[in-house]
Formats: C-alpha cells, sequence, structure tokens
C-alpha cells in the first residue's frame, strides 16, 4: 500500500530528481516496505563499490586513528554514513578473502556459502543468481576490475571486466619472518625488482584506478546505470608501496599496539598458517612497528588511488547520481594480541571500514547498528529496483541510510573460523570460544574495545557467557553451523 502511494506521487511529479526519488524510496522502506518498486532505468542511481583487501575498521583518520594519513577516504566518510560495527562473519579455511567475497556475491551467510561454493560454476552462474548477474537483468552496466577470488569465472558473470587477480601475487621468501632486528633490510617495499604488487611499472593499486577511471569515461556514453566493483588488492601482504609513502611512517615512530604480546596465550592452530610467517615468533616489538609502517603506507597509497577516482567520477557528470560504498573483505591483526593473520576473532580481524554516501544518504553520521560488509548486496539490489531473491539472508541498510532509527535491527553478530573458533556479540558484551581446547573468553567491549583483559573470572561473568551462549546456539541454526558448541562447553549449556 506505502510503495504504492509512492509510485503514485512519483509519477504525479514526473521526471523529479534522483534525490526526491531516492528519499521516497527510503521513506517506503523505513515504513515496512520489503521492495523498491520499479524505477525506470535511466533514473536508477549507479554504483561504485570500492573494496580493500585485509583492512582493519581502525585504519582511517576519520575513524579516530591519528597516525595514518586517508585524505580521500576521509572526505567520503565526512560526506556521507560510516557504520562502526559492520564485520565479516569468517572463513572456512584459511583464506578468509574467499568466503567473504563468496557470500558478497550470492548472499548467503558462512556456512551455507561454503555449500554453495562449490555449486557456484554450475549452478549458480547458469542460473543468473550472482550479484553481477541480478544488477545485469535489473539493466546494469556491470564492470569488475582487480580482485575477485569467486570460484566463477568473472567474465561469465560481469558485462566488462580488467586485470582480474586471484588472492595475492606471488611473494619471494624475503617478505617473510622480518624483520629480525633493525639491521635487517632485506626486503624494501619499493623494491620494483620482487615482483609482488610491481607490475611492468605500475602498482596493483594504480592498475585498479586506471582501469576504473577508464571505464567512467565510457560508462557515461552508455543510459544504463552502471555498477562498477573496483576491488584492491592493498592493503594485503606483500605491502608494497612507492617509497614516499612508505617515509610517511618511520618504524620507530609507529605506535605497538596496546594488545602487543610476543606470543598469543592459547593455542588456536593459527601459526603454521601463511599470514602468521610474515614477523618472527616470538614476535618482537620492531617487527611489529615495521609491519604496521608498510601496512599504513600501502593503505594511504590507495587511498591516493582511490581519490583520482572520485575525482574522476566528479569529473564525467555523474557523482550526484552516484552511490559509493567503501568497505574490506575482514581485517587483519598486524601485531595485535601477537598474530599477524586474520585467521581469528577479536574485533581487529573481523571488523571492517564501512562508508556509504549517495542521493539522500545522512551526510556525517556515524551508526553502532551491527552490520554484515555482505548487507552492502541487498542495499544495493534494493537502490537499483531489483527483487532481493529470496535465498539471501543479508538486510538492505537503506532504512538505516535514510538517518532512520535502527529499531527492529540486528541484536547481534556472530564469527567464525573453521571448527577451531566462534564467537557472539551482543550490545557490548563478546564472547570467544575455541571448541578444540575448552577455552571461553569473554570481553567488555564498552570497557575494554581493545579486548586486553577476559573478564571470565569476574563476579556474574558465568551468567553472561550462558546468556551469549545460548544466543549463539540460536543464531548458529539459520546460519548453518552444525558444529556441536553444546557437547564442548556443558558448563555453559546449563
Amino acid at each position: 500500500m506505502v510503495v504504492s502511494c509512492v509510485q503514485s506521487v512519483i509519477l504525479a511529479l514526473g521526471r523529479v530528481t534522483v534525490v526526491l526519488r531516492i528519499l521516497l524510496l527510503g521513506l517506503a522502506l523505513t515504513v515496512g516496505c520489503s521492495t523498491a518498486g520499479d524505477l525506470h532505468a535511466d533514473d536508477r542511481p549507479n554504483v561504485l563499490l570500492l573494496l580493500a583487501d585485509d583492512q582493519c575498521f581502525s585504519t582511517l583518520r576519520a575513524a579516530g586513528n591519528d597516525e595514518i594519513q586517508t585524505p580521500n577516504l576521509d572526505r567520503l566518510m565526512a560526506r556521507g554514513t560510516s557504520f562502526r560495527r559492520a564485520y565479516n562473519s569468517g572463513g572456512w579455511h584459511g583464506a578468509i578473502c574467499v568466503a567473504s567475497r563468496t557470500m558478497l556475491n550470492t548472499g548467503l551467510q558462512l556456512w551455507k556459502a561454503r555449500d554453495a561454493e562449490q555449486r557456484l560454476p554450475s549452478e549458480w552462474m547458469q542460473k543468473g543468481r550472482l550479484w553481477p548477474q541480478l544488477m545485469s537483468k535489473a539493466g546494469y552496466q556491470t564492470f569488475l576490475t582487480g580482485k575477485w577470488h569467486v570460484s566463477v569465472d568473472a567474465a561469465k558473470v560481469f558485462e566488462t571486466v580488467r586485470h582480474v587477480r586471484g588472492g595475492m601475487p606471488e611473494q619471494t621468501m624475503a617478505g617473510y619472518n622480518r624483520p629480525v632486528s633493525r639491521e635487517d633490510r632485506g626486503w624494501l617495499p619499493w623494491d620494483e625488482s620482487r615482483g609482488g604488487f610491481w607490475e611492468g611499472g605500475r602498482h596493483w593499486s594504480e592498475v585498479v584506478a586506471d582501469d576504473t577511471v577508464d571505464y567512467l569515461r565510457a560508462a557515461v556514453t552508455d543510459p544504463r546505470p552502471f555498477f562498477i566493483y573496483a576491488a584492491f588488492n592493498a592493503p594485503h601482504d606483500p605491502r608494497q608501496s612507492p617509497k614516499q609513502f612508505v617515509d610517511l611512517y618511520p618504524a620507530e615512530r609507529v605506535r605497538v599496539p596496546a594488545s602487543f604480546v610476543p606470543r598469543y596465550p592459547h593455542e588456536i592452530g593459527v601459526y603454521d598458517i601463511r599470514d602468521e610467517k610474515l614477523a618472527p615468533l616470538p614476535r618482537t616489538e620492531w617487527s611489529v612497528q615495521v609491519n604496521r609502517q608498510e601496512y599504513y603506507a600501502i593503505i594511504t597509497h590507495m587511498d591516493q588511488q582511490i581519490g583520482r577516482i572520485l575525482e574522476a567520477l566528479d569529473q564525467s557528470g555523474e557523482a550526484d547520481r552516484t552511490w559509493i560504498v567503501f568497505t574490506a573483505d575482514h581485517g587483519l591483526a598486524c601485531g595485535n594480541h601477537g598474530l599477524m593473520g586474520k585467521q581469528n576473532l577479536h574485533d581487529h580481524s573481523v571488523r571492517v571500514p564501512f562508508l556509504v554516501s549517495g542521493p539522500g544518504v545522512a551526510a556525517g553520521v556515524q551508526r553502532d547498528e551491527f552490520v554484515y560488509l555482505q548487507d552492502v548486496m541487498p542495499t544495493v539490489l534494493e537502490l537499483a529496483g531489483a527483487v532481493i531473491p529470496e535465498h539471501v539472508q543479508f538486510r538492505s541498510l537503506v532504512p538505516l541510510l535514510g538517518g532512520q532509527p535502527g529499531a527492529r535491527w540486528r541484536d547481534c553478530v556472530t564469527g567464525s573460523y573453521m571448527q577451531s573458533q566462534r564467537m557472539i556479540t551482543v550490545g557490548s558484551d563478546k564472547l570467544i570460544l575455541y571448541p578444540g581446547i575448552g577455552v571461553s573468553l569473554l570481553f567488555d567491549l564498552s570497557a575494554d574495545p581493545e579486548e586486553l583483559r577476559d573478564i571470565s573470572g569476574e563476579r556474574g561473568a558465568m551468567v553472561v557467557k550462558r546468556r551469549l551462549f545460548g544466543r549463539l546456539l540460536e543464531e548458529q541454526g539459520w546460519m548453518g553451523d552444525k558444529l556441536d558448541l553444546r557437547g564442548k562447553f556443558a558448563e555453559l549449556a546449563e
């Protein structure tokens, strides 16, 4: 009924502006409508997705990190809405990016996405059920450059592709177990002879920007709106960037995380993974400082390339009718808690930056609702006027982007890593479980956002842990997670 009324108003007004149409759409969705209705193709907004790899939520200056320089992302954050509690829900093997991107393009939560992964080429692609295919059906021109990492040929699901990348470039052994001392200079991030992200005199981040800028020039000549999926491999290792970016961050001035320890206190089976071999074990403060120096440098270099894309969008004349989303596939420890990788469920590894700007989006707003980064998929489908398939398990953010309160939103987020780790956060209470060793940890994120102190031994903690555990069991059901936690943590199941 509400959608019908809104459509009648739009028809009566005739060719109203894109901003007004999207505001009306947001109003309709906020009061309970489940679909966006039919919009004329030439009035649908463009969509620009900027996707980073391995970028922790805390690596934007505008988000409170005074060490890093991210001027273009800061401007994007200022002119739109950001979500401070955006999560990836984990992975089924060490390559967390595979799980994240499979969820992103199928709309399925973690374990159902894992079950569908083998059927993607034969069933999902052929039936046109993947995100870019749904955008094509909605009348969009679709474009990919950069990291794909989904078990489907990108050229068969996007209309145009350039420089499709795998998980990471081949890395020489000099990029691991370093630096062993302050005199260790065997690896230099700007040394193009090492290969890695350096290819033909260009960095992979520069290639993504070049491809996107070039595509924008052609896209504006097409009457259809565009959907651009620009996926950087940065700031994944090998964390290489031009010397002037590394020089911005003298290693001796880079702060060591408050959670630094030489070794993680629990044997959770991650130290044999490639990510954890990037720095010596036990960790040293110097090795963490150098790794973070190079992490910040490649992020700032990527930020510069994003600035080039945003400038090209402004010059195209399409900026006022383009929705821009910046996020990452997952976070990274990079020295927190004695860890270097993302195969853990602490916030630095599961939380990501999530910025949205576009017509009608509230500017300069930071929201604290729990979101999954894959919520961008149904959000964009709503904006495109497409029907969101019934199998999609994520939620459109359109009501929140209009500045409406988040009533009836998620009350929790969960995380999983293989069969060895589980996590749930409800409010500011966070429970981490290690089933293989029978360890459970409890954190109060409001008092301890860096997860420095397990409060399991404090008075009343068991009551909180049991409440969170029961909520996690509920979430396991609809997510398709079949791990038997009751048998592993009988004391929490009472």
